[in-house]
């Protein structure tokens, strides 16, 4: 049985929520209702109570709710989110970053798919503020039911009213069946992914640097294949010359610190993290403002960049963190070395040899397997090392 949350705003369509709470119901979903404040105003909380045969959460600061922490306990037990009607201020909230109640709240601690059925009077319809702020939305995985043409309650026949119940209801059972039918067939719908790939580059001066001779392939092909396994794919890329995969968010960084900052930036919200990019292990310690003059001899300090993998094993809690050990020597004993050091699930060992080819050859070593594979593309590789993941991890 699939968990749906309605999320019922201030508007005046608010009392049609009921035959969408109802129809719902008799699909078989289990449904519970969050009300704003100033929904409980045109519509009663105890007619979602009715309906729904749950307690209905208006007040963020309610004591008689359980000892889960109320707006998290719903954002952990939805599968979608259906609010209906979306008035233009909770649209707006939303797009703004507030939660300053039940509903926002809730909305901000959800990472699965949000509707918002608009309904609203014709001029904050079609207010621009109103579609730039879903178009922000829709940039985030945020989807909109468009209101319909009819009587408004300002006593105008325009666009604004709320789409036909039967249609909403029809439209949410279809989404929840598109996605129970993706997570059967992709192992990874509905988890998201964190990958780093490519290179880093740490200047001297402003036309100098050191480097390495990572192209980002691995990396890349990593993404692709998540992508198409069903995940949310971000990859967290050095420079490349290389195309860029489709449908994954790409943030582009230079040098290791930047690497380091955006990784920290999004690994809360991951379920898998990869480390495939061969980041720069230090750095000079002064970089000139303007490029340094030829002469007999130049002398660079270096100093120690952070430890990317390192620093994501010390806070990893119940995400499975994937390492790569390149090594020139003695591969096995330094990977299982790493392994343990910085708290992975597991580690992809292969030879600096592979740097700048399209094959690999690889060793997939964890706390407890270690398996070898003979010389292939790295886009099998990629697709063994999801493989592993699924059937050790998933």
């Amino acid at each position: 049985m699939k968990n749906i949350l309605i999320g019922v705003s201030g508007g005046i369509a608010a009392y049609k929520a009921a035959n969408i709470v109802s129809g719902l119901r008799k699909r078989g979903y289990d449904v519970k209702v969050v009300m704003t404040e100033n929904a409980a105003k045109i519509i009663t909380p105890l007619a979602f109570e009715s309906l729904s045969k749950h307690d209905v959460a208006v007040d963020m600061w309610e004591r008689n709710f359980n000892v889960n922490v109320e707006h998290i306990a719903l954002a952990d037990w939805a599968d979608i989110i259906l609010v209906a009607p979306a008035t233009y201020n909770i649209v707006g909230k939303v797009a703004g970053g507030i939660a300053d109640d039940m509903l926002s709240t809730v909305i901000s601690a959800f990472n699965k798919t949000v509707y918002f059925a608009l309904a609203m009077n014709v001029r904050m319809y079609e207010n621009p503020i109103l579609a730039e702020n879903i178009k922000k939305l829709k940039k985030y995985g945020y989807k909109f039911i468009e209101a319909d043409e009819g009587l408004l309650a300002c006593n105008v026949n325009a666009k604004g009213r709320l789409k036909n119940e039967q249609e909403i209801i029809k439209i949410i059972s279809k989404e929840l069946e598109e996605t129970e039918k993706i997570s059967t067939d992709k192992p990874l719908a509905g988890k998201k992914v964190l990958i780093t790939a490519g290179r880093t580059e740490e200047p001297l001066d402003p036309i100098r640097y050191f480097s390495n001779r990572s192209t980002g392939k691995m990396g890349y092909s990593l993404g692709e294949e998540a992508e198409k396994l069903g995940a949310d794919v971000t990859i967290v890329s050095g420079p490349t010359n290389i195309d860029k995969p489709d449908r994954v968010n790409i943030v582009e960084v230079r040098t290791a610190e930047e690497m380091y900052g955006e990784v920290m930036k999004y690994e809360a919200e991951q379920d898998i993290i990869i480390a495939a990019a061969a980041v720069a292990d230090y750095r000079p310690e002064y970089t000139a403002d303007k490029k340094i003059k030829k002469g007999d001899m130049l002398t660079v300090n270096f100093i120690r960049n952070k430890d990317i993998l390192l620093e994501l094993g010390k806070i990893k809690k119940d995400k499975i963190l994937v390492g790569f050990a390149a090594e020139s020597e003695n591969l096995i004993e330094n990977a299982k070395e790493k392994l343990q050091k910085k708290n992975l699930d597991m580690i992809v060992v292969n030879s600096v040899d592979n740097f700048g080819t399209d094959d690999n050859t690889i060793t997939l070593l964890g706390k407890d397997f270690e398996t070898d594979f003979e010389k292939m593309e790295k886009k099998k590789v990629s697709k063994e090392i999801w493989k592993t993941i699924e059937e050790k991890f998933l």
